[in-house]
């Protein structure tokens, strides 16, 4: 593959009569050079806060278009940089994640399948940096006409790390991303695999939710299997507890709120012959209030104690609270929304009602306001319809330039009408 000094050798665009035009050729024209980018990040995926290549390619095509301020290893291997306009105005930002997932590509038919073994970009994380840095190409293209400034946030570990306090996104905060300049707005995409390419949804408000990480241990006492009376079961515990916290989401919850309670795995136990000392469980719970994820923790710790107790064992509780609910900002979807339709035709832009996934973007937006929007990827025509986090996952590629130009066309708009 050629050497990646990203989009510096694109041909002297042609004249154009609006601004509108000239973003919407620019974007066209990087099409192939951005299928190149994000084939090659795609080729060589990493896994949460082991971005190194990924990070270094980007400060390489950043340098490359001459973007100022850039600082690299940031949270671990996140980069930012600013893109400045030759007029005076605000400050906003755009935010791409770069991580990968330990899922194995190798039943991935594509050419560009992933080189590392058990790591693949399952997400569109690739797919989100390389949007990011056309953005820069595009308006870096047209800065003269630019009022203001775009500070680009390129964010490692999203996806989570364990057994780490602080990470991804509140990293990149705590290490001063939103800083030195403050933006007073912040955008990303996210690729959609239930949204048609050439289309992108928005959420207002809640557009997905709070993810918590449940770890349960159950302490019995062991014993040989023909003397049950001589231990303490944790298998039999573990059955009670589980049919019991159950009925949290069906019995104590308010209806109205909607949340999710899943428990995902159960080990334990050594012979066939022998009653279980340990018996763990994980699993996940997913709200869109903080005051519902305080009930659920109350109420499972009210459950297990009842149940624990009344069988003379004992447990352990790990509740470790994740991202907080992407709450994106009505205001700047109202705005977007017509921005997105004259750059993509009629209707581009789609309603669509809130996920009970996990998106750190919600620390940016306790910060600033922010809105994610969700890029439309899916082409059953060609194929591509699998969903994120599959061993199956691809994008339709078209939707790489669409993402530029509409996503520069939203920055864009966003700093013409405030800088008035």
């Amino acid at each position: 593959m050629r050497a990646l000094l990203f989009f510096a050798a694109l041909a002297t665009i042609l004249p154009a009569q609006t601004l509108d035009d000239k973003i919407a050729q620019i974007a066209k024209s990087l099409q192939p050079l951005l299928v190149e980018c994000r084939r090659d990040i795609h080729m060589h995926p990493e896994l949460s806060n082991n971005e190194v290549r990924t990070g270094k390619l980007i400060v390489e095509k950043l340098r490359a278009l001459g973007l100022e301020d850039i600082k690299p290893n940031i949270a671990g291997n996140g980069v930012t940089a600013l893109l400045k306009g030759a007029k005076p105005g605000p400050v906003v930002a755009w935010r791409a994640d770069m991580d990968a997932l330990p899922i194995d590509e190798s039943t991935f038919a594509a050419p560009y399948k992933s080189t590392v073994k058990g790591v693949k970009h399952a997400c569109g994380h690739d797919a989100h940096t390389t949007i990011s840095l056309g953005i820069a190409e595009t308006l870096n293209q047209l800065k003269s006409e630019i009022p203001g400034t775009i500070k680009f946030i390129f964010q490692p570990a999203e996806e989570g790390v364990s057994g780490v306090t602080d990470y991804g996104a509140r990293l990149m905060i705590k290490e001063g991303a939103l800083e030195n300049p403050k933006p007073n707005a912040i955008f990303a995409f996210h690729v959609a695999s239930n949204v048609p390419t050439g289309k992108i949804a928005y959420t207002d408000n809640a557009a997905s939710s709070a993810s918590t990480g449940i770890n349960i241990t159950f302490k019995g006492r062991r014993a040989h299997g023909a003397y049950p009376y001589q231990g303490i079961d944790a298998v039999a515990v573990a059955s009670q507890c589980i049919l019991a916290l159950q009925t949290i989401h069906s019995r104590r919850i308010d209806t109205v709120n909607p949340s999710v309670f899943t428990l995902g795995t159960i080990h334990g136990g050594d012979r066939r012959n022998v009653i279980a000392e340990t018996i763990s469980l994980t699993g996940t719970l997913r709200t869109f209030s903080e005051s519902i994820t305080d009930q659920y923790e109350k109420m499972i710790r009210q459950t297990l104690d009842g149940c624990t107790s009344a069988m003379n064992a004992s447990y352990e509780l790990g509740f470790k609270r994740g991202n907080l609910p992407m709450l994106n900002s009505p205001a700047l979807n109202k705005a977007a929304l017509p921005v997105i339709d004259k750059a993509l035709g009629p209707n581009a832009a789609l309603s669509q009602g809130p996920g009970l996934y996990g998106e750190d973007f919600s620390a940016y937006q306790r910060v600033i306001p922010g809105t994610m929007f969700f890029l439309g990827i899916s082409n059953p025509a060609k194929g591509i319809t699998a969903g994120l986090h599959t061993a199956e996952f691809d994008i339709d590629e078209d939707a790489l330039s669409i993402g530029v130009h509409a996503g520069s066309k939203i920055l864009l708009d966003y700093l013409t009408r405030n800088a008035q």
